[in-house]
């Protein structure tokens, strides 16, 4: 096969895509490339179709290979193992866009497969994958409703940028993730600093006018080296079978809709699925009895078109509420008595019980990518257990849902987390779903907030986030704030938001259909806004701004500082200090380089008393004050005496007594306790000391007390 490449220029850098060099026993192959950082995708799609799967089978694999930076892996094995979380969101950036885009009813078994061969640690490997993964697509057999472009949109000093790079990240005030299909954007992922739903929107639209190079060059790839695409037709669907079964059920499906209650619902409509199956069957069996697959998901498809039927037309929604209505909210602070602190947020069906656990340094995450290696001092864990749904299952390892969750909780808050010169603590927050009926990742950004500000962490600004809905049927289009698990599973797009007063933190959009225009972004985005600020209004009443004290059981940390010379007094010969003083007072000691050190403990006397033994080790000799010193070495022409750890000073002869004296031995012996008084401290740091003085200034004050 001739190889064939594509190059266009984004964001000042080169971007090429080229097929038919490597991988050529994949269905299809690229090797994406942006500055020196490469990506080779591949996608494999099975000839023979899964029989009884209802689901399209499709795996995203994103592997990031740490000799394309350069690096040996860490630990025993010296290889790649399970993918990181990084990873592991990579994957759910690449697979979100694409699996809407494969024709309905595919059933083959496909694989994208992602390696990262190049990494220049600047250039985001996993946006050059949603690229990549479009373009293999493209150029193979198998059907694919695309192309669509990956970018990476940033946003500094009231400019977008196209790709910033990762150095610039940290300044960013604006970081979006967004996957372009042509006309329409069909994935939205991202973070910001509060900024306004103008310029989100701004944002995307920008996104959607830089990707039309990428998309042109996809097209023209596929011309060239593009294989014909194998043939599969779509399942059509049975309108008789549909008629039949919506004449049959009647009004049984609106009635059995209208129950209050998921689970209730689900039971209730699963009666009349039953009802439907058994009376068709019935009227005729010749016909039916083979047929009760087909009968089920023609229930399915009535069921779907009369929700989004009531929905347009009535603006009245599932449960029974209006379009921009929000669920009844609960909130409890202090829920856990032993966390530092706590929240149980309830929005409807849907509850999170949210801890926060304050640590030291030590507890900080360490984190080795393709970039580097780097501390992460804020973390959100996120767990969704199976009881929360009303299902029986195992409970193994955090699955991609549940680190995608978690991931967008945490950038939606993290913006708001004081730094560490502020408040010298690692944080770690884990949000438990009790129950699950529609955005429980948001019910955990609330929850989350609270469970901050009730351990005492003087976060900036409150957050909170809403799941969002769309249905369009032609010109209509309903908007829905704070949607239902059923209305995320038949809607357009779902999105989630999140922000604090002052504008949005972080955001997540899912588009299932073109024709998402501006209008109607903004409309969404307002409509979410009105949303946001309610429910942060339900969790301000329960706590309006962080405490003033730690939980008893947060250790406290104490930060004090001491010149970086004498970090060693502290630490001492092989540690031994540092053992002493941990071993006696129980507190936890970080030394860091720069002087600094951080004293951690729940006891306040255990604190200052680690404080009193390290200033002990680190105070400076000061001239006029008076100490009590320890000779350490006696000479002709005096006696060295160290009044401070580490800190000898000269005792000459002549300062010894108020009269004169042949022989320093005839008052001090080495080992001996001596009262002395600093006289001089020359510039080389030599300190003078005197007896005499010392003895004189003790008299004066003894006799200034017996007056």
């Amino acid at each position: 096969m001739d190889v064939h490449s594509e190059k266009v220029e984004i964001g000042g850098r080169t971007f090429s895509i080229e097929t038919g060099g490597v991988a050529k026993q994949a269905d299809g192959s690229v090797l994406v490339r942006y500055g020196d950082t490469m990506v080779l995708v591949t996608a494999v799609s099975l000839d023979e179709a899964r029989e009884g799967v209802d689901f399209f089978p499709l795996t995203v694999d994103y592997r990031e290979r740490t000799a394309a930076a350069g690096k040996i892996p860490g630990g025993f094995f010296k290889r790649e193992g399970a993918p990181r979380e990084s990873e592991t969101l990579a994957c759910r950036l690449i697979d979100r866009p694409i699996r809407p885009l494969f024709p309905k009813g595919y059933s083959f078994e496909t694989q994208i497969v992602n390696l990262v061969m190049s990494a220049d640690k600047e250039n985001d490997p996993a946006v050059l994958a949603i690229t990549g993964a479009s373009a293999a697509l493209m150029v193979s057999d198998i059907p694919f409703n695309g192309p669509i472009a990956g970018l990476r949109v940033g946003r500094l000093n009231e400019e977008f940028v196209i790709n910033p790079p990762n150095t610039m990240k940290d300044e960013l005030e604006l970081d979006v993730v967004v996957a372009v299909k042509e006309g329409t954007i069909v994935m939205v992922e991202g973070e910001a600093k509060g900024v306004s739903e103008d310029v989100m929107i701004e944002a995307l639209l920008f996104a959607q006018e830089q990707a039309a190079p990428l998309l042109e060059m996809q097209k023209k790839l596929q011309k060239e080296a593009g294989k014909e695409k194998r043939e599969f037709i779509e399942p059509e669907t049975d309108e008789e079978l549909v008629s039949l079964v919506s004449d049959t059920i009647a009004d049984r499906l609106d009635e059995a809709l209208s129950v209050q209650g998921k689970l209730d619902r689900y039971k209730a409509t699963k009666e009349v699925l039953k009802q439907v199956i058994q009376e068709l069957v019935k009227k005729n069996p010749d016909v039916f009895e083979e047929r009760q697959k087909e009968i089920s998901d023609a229930f399915d498809l009535v069921k779907k078109r009369l929700i989004r039927k009531k929905t347009i037309e009535t603006s009245i929604r599932l449960d029974g509420r209006k379009l921009d209505e929000i669920r009844p909210i609960t909130c409890k602070v202090g829920f856990l008595p032993r966390t530092h602190g706590s929240a149980l947020f309830t929005r409807g069906e849907t509850q999170a019980c949210v801890s926060c656990t304050l640590g030291t340094d030590r507890d900080e995450q360490r984190i080795d990518d393709l970039t580097g290696e780097w501390f992460k001092r804020f973390i959100l864990h996120y767990n969704f257990p199976p009881f929360s749904v009303g299902e029986a299952k195992f409970i193994r390892g955090p699955g991609r849902r549940e680190i995608g969750h978690g991931a967008l909780a945490e950038r939606a808050i993290k913006s708001q987390v004081p730094g560490e010169d502020e408040f010298p603590y690692t944080i770690r927050i884990v949000s438990d779903i009790l129950e699950s009926n529609g955005s429980s990742s948001m019910a955990t950004v609330c929850g989350g907030t609270m469970a901050l500000m009730d351990a005492g962490v003087p976060i900036t600004e409150p957050v909170s986030g809403i799941a969002m809905g769309l249905i369009k049927e032609g010109d209509k289009v309903a908007i829905l704030s704070d949607i239902l698990g059923d209305e995320d599973h038949l809607g357009d797009m779902d999105f989630k938001v999140c922000g604090t007063k002052k504008g949005i933190t972080a955001m997540q959009m899912d588009v299932k259909i073109a024709g998402i225009d501006k209008e109607i972004l903004k409309k969404a985005l307002e409509q979410a806004r009105q949303g946001r600020d309610f429910i942060l209004g339900k969790m301000l009443e329960t706590i309006a701004e962080p405490r003033s004290e730690l939980s008893t059981y947060a250790p406290r940390i104490t930060t004090i500082s001491v010149k970086p010379e004498r970090i060693k007094d502290v630490i001492g010969p092989g540690g031994k200090n540092i053992r002493e003083i941990t071993s006696s007072t129980g507190c936890e000691i970080d030394i860091d380089d720069s002087g600094k050190i951080n004293i951690a403990s729940a006891d306040r006397d255990a604190s200052q008393k680690a404080i009193d033994m390290i200033r002990g080790l680190t105070r400076e000799a000061e001239v006029g004050e008076l100490y009590n010193g320890t000779v350490r070495k006696i000479t002709d022409f005096g006696a060295f005496v160290e009044i401070l750890p580490g800190k000898d000073g000269l005792l000459h002869i002549s300062q010894i007594a108020d009269k004169r004296i042949e022989k320093v031995t005839d008052i001090l012996h080495e080992g001996d306790e001596v009262l002395v008084k600093v006289i001089e401290i020359q510039r080389d740091g030599k300190i003078r000391l005197s007896r005499k003085e010392a003895l004189a200034d003790k008299a004066r004050e003894e006799a200034g007390k017996g007056k």
